[in-house]
C-alpha cells in the first residue's frame, strides 16, 4: 500500500524550564527540517491563555515559518473563527498568500480555543449560536471571491485552500454542505471519527473548490530506535493531556519512566481512551500502527504531532516516520 501524504500539525510546545521564544526557534527548525524530507504541510493552532503553548497569534507563526522554508505547505490547524470578524481573517491569509503565494492553508474551527474569560478578553462575543459558525465561514470565503459586504483586500482574488477541522458530526456535516476538505481532531477526541467520517463522505456535495470528499485526520506520533525509548518520551505528552484534562494546564513536562503504569485506573482509561489514534514505538512498530489506521480510515492524508520534551528527540521521531515518504 503506498503512503498517503503526510503533515504535521506543531502545537508549538513550550517546555517546563524552556520559554516562548525556544519553542517557536525549535517550531521553525522541524519545520525546516519538514520542508526537506516531504511532508505535505506543517500547521499550528489557535489556543489561548495555555502557559504551554506559543502558537496564539497564529497567522504570525504562520508567515514566520513559510519564511524559513521553500516548499512546504504552511497553514493553521486551525484559526478558531468564533474569536475573530472573518474580515480579519480574509485579510491575514489573503496577505500571507500574496507573500507567500499557493502555500497557504487556512483550517477553521468552530471552539473557541480558550475558555469564556479569554473569549471575552478577546472582544468578540460568547454567543453559542450554532448558525453564527456556518454563517461566518460563508462570509469570509465571500471575502476571497470578492463578494463580501465590504473589499477585503489583500484578501479577495487569494485562492486560500479553507477546511473545516471538527471532533463531531457538526464539523462534518458543514465540510460536507459546502464542498470543502475535512480535518478530524482524532488525536485528542477520536470518539466520533469513524461515524463523522461516513457522514462527511456519504453527504459531501462536489463544489469548485474540491470534486470529492477529501478527509485528513490527527495522529500521535512517538518514534525512537526502541519501544522503550518511545514509550519514555511520549509520557511527556501524556502528562500533559492527563494535566489539561485534570484543570491543571501547564508547560510540556519532562518525561518519566513508568509513568502510565503509575496512574490510577480512571486516568489510564482516559489516556487509553483519548489517545486511541497514536503509534508508540520503534520504527516498524509505528509503521505497522500507521499503515492500520489508514487502512481502518481510508484517511486521504495524516496530519501528525509528536510533542516531546527534548526537542532533538522529536526531531528524530518525525525523521522516522518521513522514511514512509521516501520509501512507501
Amino acid at each position: 500500500m503506498a503512503m498517503i501524504p503526510l503533515s504535521i500539525l506543531d502545537l508549538c510546545p513550550i517546555n517546563e524550564g524552556g520559554s516562548a521564544a525556544e519553542s517557536i526557534s525549535n517550531t521553525v527548525d522541524l519545520a525546516r527540517h519538514a520542508d526537506r524530507w516531504g511532508f505535505t504541510r506543517y500547521w499550528m493552532a489557535e489556543h489561548h491563555g495555555m502557559p504551554g503553548i506559543a502558537s496564539a497569534a497564529t497567522s504570525v507563526l504562520i508567515g514566520h515559518v513559510a519564511g524559513a522554508t521553500s516548499r512546504i505547505r504552511v497553514g493553521a490547524g486551525g484559526i478558531m473563527l468564533p474569536n475573530h470578524s472573518p474580515l480579519q481573517i480574509a485579510e491575514q491569509f489573503g496577505t500571507l498568500d500574496a507573500i507567500y503565494p499557493g502555500r497557504i492553508d487556512l483550517g477553521l474551527g468552530r471552539a473557541p480555543g480558550s475558555d469564556q474569560a479569554t473569549s471575552q478578553a478577546l472582544r468578540r462575543s460568547l454567543s453559542t449560536d450554532p448558525d453564527e459558525f456556518p454563517r461566518d465561514v460563508m462570509e469570509l470565503m465571500a471575502y476571497f471571491e470578492g463578494k463580501g459586504p465590504v473589499r477585503a483586500v489583500p484578501g479577495e482574488g487569494h485562492a486560500v485552500p479553507i477546511w473545516i477541522l471538527g471532533s463531531s458530526l457538526f464539523g462534518a456535516q458543514l465540510a460536507a454542505m459546502l464542498g470543502l476538505p475535512y480535518a478530524f481532531a482524532s488525536h485528542f477526541a477520536p470518539a466520533q471519527l469513524l461515524d463523522a467520517i461516513a457522514v462527511y463522505r456519504a453527504r459531501f456535495r462536489p463544489s469548485r473548490h474540491l470534486d470529492k470528499p477529501y478527509v485528513m485526520l490527527g495522529f500521535n506520533v512517538a518514534a525512537a530506535d526502541t519501544d522503550a525509548e518511545a514509550r519514555y518520551l511520549a509520557s511527556s505528552w501524556q502528562q500533559s493531556f492527563v494535566n489539561l484534562r485534570t484543570g491543571r494546564p501547564g508547560r510540556l513536562p519532562p518525561p518519566v519512566e513508568g509513568y502510565v503504569e503509575s496512574l490510577p485506573q480512571p486516568s489510564r482509561m482516559l489516556l487509553d481512551q483519548v489517545l486511541s489514534c497514536s503509534a508508540i514505538g520503534s520504527p516498524a512498530v509505528v509503521a505497522d500502527r500507521i499503515r492500520a489506521f489508514v487502512e481502518k480510515t481510508g484517511a486521504d492524508e495524516l496530519m501528525l504531532t509528536s510533542n516531546m520534551h527534548d526537542h532533538a528527540a522529536r526531531r528524530h521521531s518525525l525523521e522516522i516516520v518521513s522514511r514512509l515518504i521516501e520509501d512507501p
